[in-house]
Order: structure tokens, then sequence, then C-alpha cells
């Protein structure tokens, strides 16, 4: 028979692919959506035909909503991949970014130690939760000490060590992948990356229509100085699963082990559509610079290796070339520099 299981944030970059990953495999999947005035599963609309997918409205922070649910469908597993995820959005709204990030993460705990301690638990930790905190090797891995640097790490140290304290006090299959940055197609708009890459797509459409280079638009960024150990979020999902499956519940970091700079990543997309000259299409914002930043994330994959057969698949490049293709199609250009 086939296994149920829950995906709260399935709505999201990760809820999606991870929700692709488990019809493959014959799940019955349960999304959790909430209830919001406009439509919301855009990311999923592509699987809502599946017989196998069942949506149910439902609210982290509402624990009764929690228990009525996994009490209903009584899954195999759990996923939690919800959360308000955009760092700089955190520090505007700290309390929220608490309520839904780490007590969320608590409620479905509780549900599942009172109500069904069968169920296998994974929560989605962040490598933001090291914050500057760095290995001498130059790399954050299990090992790490956490020092989180923005209300949103905060809440995703509060969710981990809840989920480690509830899997060794209560014996519950509670797991954490700490995923580093990642990235798709899928991405939100208000993600540095995302931001990049519409940009790049906006550039090309207005070079291939032949207008002055000199009226092309501005992009405005933060620090294009930090670096980030960037994947992508169809890689991450497998490790997810296979973090899972394991007899043992644990914490695996999910990463690359490459680090690369905003610059980085602009002179990649740029270089998608020909253009080497990329600062003199980007300009610097301080009102985009975080209170307290996170220079440096890099992480070390070494125990999802070892132990799950997990790597990565998709390289940095990669990553940034299906990104920029997939918004210069979305924007309705099609034709492009020969790199595309």
């Amino acid at each position: 028979m086939s296994k149920t299981a829950i995906v709260f944030g399935i709505t999201g970059q990760d809820g999606s692919y991870l929700t692709e990953l488990l019809l493959e495999k014959d799940y019955h999947v349960v999304g959790i959506t909430r209830r919001v005035s406009t439509g919301n599963t855009g990311r999923i609309s592509h699987l809502m035909d599946s017989p196998q997918l069942t949506l149910v409205e439902g609210d982290l922070t509402d624990y009764s909503s929690i228990l009525r649910t996994i009490e209903e469908y009584r899954p195999e597993e759990v996923y939690n991949l919800a959360a308000m995820s955009h760092v700089g959005t955190s520090f505007d709204q700290p309390l929220l970014s608490f309520d839904v990030t780490g007590k969320g993460c608590l409620n479905i705990l509780e549900v599942i130690r009172d109500h069904s301690p069968f169920t296998r638990f994974y929560q989605a930790s962040s490598s933001e939760m090291f914050g500057d905190s760095i290995r001498g090797d130059g790399y954050q891995g299990e090992d790490t000490l956490f020092n989180p640097q923005s209300p949103y790490a905060i809440a995703k140290v509060a969710a981990h060590q809840a989920s480690k304290l509830y899997r060794q006090s209560y014996g519950i299959h509670a797991s954490c992948g700490i995923l580093f940055n990642h990235e798709s197609e899928r991405r939100g708009g208000r993600f540095v990356t995302k931001k990049i890459t519409k940009y790049i797509a906006r550039l090309n459409k207005h070079l291939v229509l032949g207008r002055p280079i000199e009226e092309a638009p501005i992009l405005t960024l933060g620090n294009l100085d930090a670096k980030r150990d960037w994947g992508h979020a169809e890689d991450y999902v497998k490790a997810m699963w296979l973090i899972v499956q394991q007899d043992e519940p644990d914490d695996y970091v999910v990463a690359t082990g490459e680090a690369h700079s905003v610059r980085d990543f602009l002179e990649t997309a740029f270089s998608k559509i020909g253009v080497e000259n990329y600062m003199d299409f980007v300009t610097q914002d301080p009102k985009y610079m975080r209170p307290s930043e996170v220079p440096y994330l890099r992480g070390d994959y070494s125990k999802a290796l070892a132990r799950l057969s997990w790597k990565p698949e998709v390289s940095f490049d990669k990553l940034v070339d299906r990104m920029v293709k997939y918004d210069i199609m979305e924007l309705g250009e099609l034709k492009c520099q020969d790199s595309i």
C-alpha cells in the first residue's frame, strides 16, 4: 500500500518539488495550504489533477487544525517546509516569523507526540542558523555552533532544537535537514537570485528589441559580497526524502560545498546573455542591507554523502543557466544569445 505524507508548505518552491518526488514514489500527498484571498497554488498547478494529491486548508499556528489533519489522514511521514522564509522580511515581522517558523514546528511535534507517535517527521532547518559561525576549515557542518543573525534564523534554531529535543526525550523519529541556499526556476521574486534572473530576462528583451543600451533599466541590490552555498531545490528535496527513510533519525547538512558571492551570481547570470560589464547595469542601495549580515556560508555535506549516498547534481553554472532560461521564456521573448 502507498504511504501518506503530509506536506506543510506545499505551495512553496521546495513543497512543489517534494510533492513531485513523492507522487512519483506513489505516495498519497496531503498538502496543507493557508486560506488566502488570491490563488497561491501556481507552483503545483501541474499536479492538481493527480488523484493522489489532496489539498487541505490549515494553519501552522493553530494546534487544532494540525491535530484534525493528522488524525484524519494518519500519515506515515510529515514534512514541515512552511516558514516565513524571507530573511529580510523577518526583521520587519519578527513576531509573526517566530510564530510560524518556530512555534509552528512545535505545534506539529506536540500533535505527533500525543496522537501519532509512529509518524516520521522532517524539519526544514536552515544554514542561516549558523550566522557568522565558521569552522577552521572554512565550512559549516552538523558540529558547527549556531549563531543566528536574524529573527528568521532564531526561529529556525528554535524549531531545530525542538525537533532534536522531541527525538531524544520522546523517541519521535524527528530529523532535520540543514539546507544551505537552494534556488530554482520556481524561486520567489523577492529573493536576490530570482531578482537577478528576472532582471536579466528584461534586459535581454531590451537588447533583442534593439533598444539603446543606455536606456536599459538598472538593477538595484544590497550587499554584493555576501557568499552563499547555492544548489538546486530539485536536488535538495531528494535529500529530504532520504533523511526520513533512515532507520535512525538524525540531522544532516545538505549543501554543495562551494561558496559563491552575489557578484559571482551576477557575473554568471549576465554572461548568459553575452554581457560582461554587468556593473554598468547594477547599483547598490543601503535600504537593501540587513541590520545584521551573514557574510559567508559553505556547507560540508560529507555526512549526507556517507550515510544517505546523496550528493548535489546541478552545478552552480547550470543552476544559473536554468533560472535565466526560464525567466526569459516566462517573459515571452524566446530569442536570446546563443549561450542560453
